[in-house]
């Protein structure tokens, strides 16, 4: 198991990420708003955590939507997965979109995302003249069919 320290404001209300089940992949990151937060059709908005994490060298968080809001609301993390880097120390926070057809609203300690974390491999690039050719070759966007 993997070791994150976590600073949090608990004092305001932050809840600390927890797995729901035993074999929970995600940990939920729920809202800390001083006021509840209406969310318009279309519109998007940042909703803080209140959560500050220590990630590991060698790892990141991703956040990723909760299904359900998705499913029954239409409220879906806008840029999923959210990329949380090991350097980073500051807030975490999630940008949520609203695409249903409702007005949404975010109440302290709603779960609005959940947290994975993985590990993550740098890479070394380097230029050249031409690729190594596939049998699939440039072909993209549904080049091997519907």
């Amino acid at each position: 198991m993997t070791k994150v320290t976590i600073k949090c404001t608990a004092s305001k209300g932050a809840i600390i990420p927890e797995y729901k089940t035993s074999g929970a992949a995600g940990a939920d990151l729920c809202a800390l708003l001083d006021s509840p937060l209406v969310i318009k059709h279309g519109k998007s908005a940042i909703i803080p955590t209140g959560l500050f994490f220590e990630i590991p060298e060698g790892y990141e968080i991703q956040v990723r939507p909760r299904s359900g809001l998705a499913a029954k609301n239409g409220v879906t993390v806008l840029n999923t997965p959210g990329t949380i880097d090991s350097d980073y120390r500051g807030e975490i926070k999630v940008i949520l979109i609203n695409l249903g057809e409702n007005d949404f609203t975010v109440s302290c300690g709603d779960r609005i995302a959940q947290m994975i974390i993985a590990p993550v491999t740098q890479a070394s690039f380097s230029i050249c003249e031409n690729l190594s050719q596939t049998e699939r070759g440039t072909g993209g966007f549904g080049s091997t069919g519907v």
